[in-house]
């Protein structure tokens, strides 16, 4: 079952108009582009989704928006996540995942819980959902990071846990996880920086930020690197690293939005508490995106 997770996704953006409703239309047109530059699954709902400033409503219309225009095209993964386990619990019940391949839950945030009440919120999750669950570990939000041990102590809870989204930035823990974890069990980078390095010790490819500007870039990048052609995936790491970098210069997804902005794709809009990058920010961004638009 992990295998339909091997290779590039990509965490998407939720576009939205100047009067900040959504924007399905650009949405559609992102999904598409995707798709088109062989992208191999979807993230959506995520934290680059803007998730936290949508209602319920807006959530299942995007699901059922983005499940529709798929069309089975492409898997697609649904972000349920939050600090309130039963909450989430609720969520995953009463939304209509019917066309979604898995659920992507982040470890509880702000409330810091121990080790041992994260494999519980995570237990409470799995035993609720009819779909496959991916971890989701990003201390830098969060404000906690899951061990190794806990990681791999629910990839062998349950045959449901199909694999983790590492955003740590702890090599020496994913090294662990790829050491110790059940055959089947995938290691995903959630760092576009550490997408290579993590592909060279076993990891199974990314959920990308920067595709949804170039997708292109990162689809070739990742599958060169899991194809073991690290020499030609090198190039294109090296070739991506400024935009990496400027895309979180004034945070994410607000990096991305300006970027897919610059090539005529979206508004540049961000609901509160998020704003636009400033004008050095875009400026870049909008450079790098011309250079890597126009390879040589």
């Amino acid at each position: 079952m992990s295998k339909n997770f091997r290779g590039a996704g990509v965490a998407l953006i939720t576009p939205f108009k100047a009067d900040l409703t959504i924007d399905f239309d650009g949405l559609g047109k992102i999904v598409d582009n995707q798709i088109g530059n062989q992208i191999d699954y979807l993230v959506i709902l995520g934290t680059t989704a803007e998730t936290a400033t949508l209602n319920s409503v807006e959530k299942q219309q995007i699901v059922d928006y983005v499940c529709n225009r798929v069309n089975g095209r492409i898997p697609i993964v649904v972000g349920i996540g939050g600090n309130n386990t039963l909450s989430v619990v609720e969520s995953i019940q009463s939304m209509n995942l019917s066309k979604a391949d898995a659920i992507l839950s982040v470890v509880p945030y702000y409330s810091k819980p121990t080790q041992e009440g994260i494999y519980q919120h995570y237990m409470a999750i799995i035993n609720a959902s009819t779909l496959p669950v991916m971890l989701y570990n990003v201390p830098g939000r969060t404000g906690v990071s899951m061990s190794a041990d806990t990681t791999i102590r629910l990839a062998y809870a349950s045959e449901k846990v199909i694999g983790t989204k590492e955003a740590s930035g702890n090599l020496n823990e994913i090294t662990k996880i790829l050491r110790d974890k059940p055959d089947g069990f995938s290691v995903i980078s959630g760092d576009d920086s550490l997408l290579l390095p993590i592909i060279a010790i076993g990891g199974e490819g990314i959920i990308s930020v920067a595709a949804n500007a170039v997708p292109g870039i990162i689809a070739d990048l990742t599958h060169l690197a899991l194809n073991g052609e690290f020499k030609k995936a090198a190039m294109l790491h090296l070739k991506l690293q400024t935009m990496c970098d400027a895309l979180f210069i004034d945070g994410n997804p607000a990096g991305a939005k300006a970027a897919l902005h610059s090539a005529g794709i979206i508004e540049n809009a961000l609901r509160l508490p998020l704003v636009p990058v400033n004008k050095t920010t875009y400026e870049i961004l909008a450079r790098e995106m011309q250079i890597l638009s126009n390879p040589e």
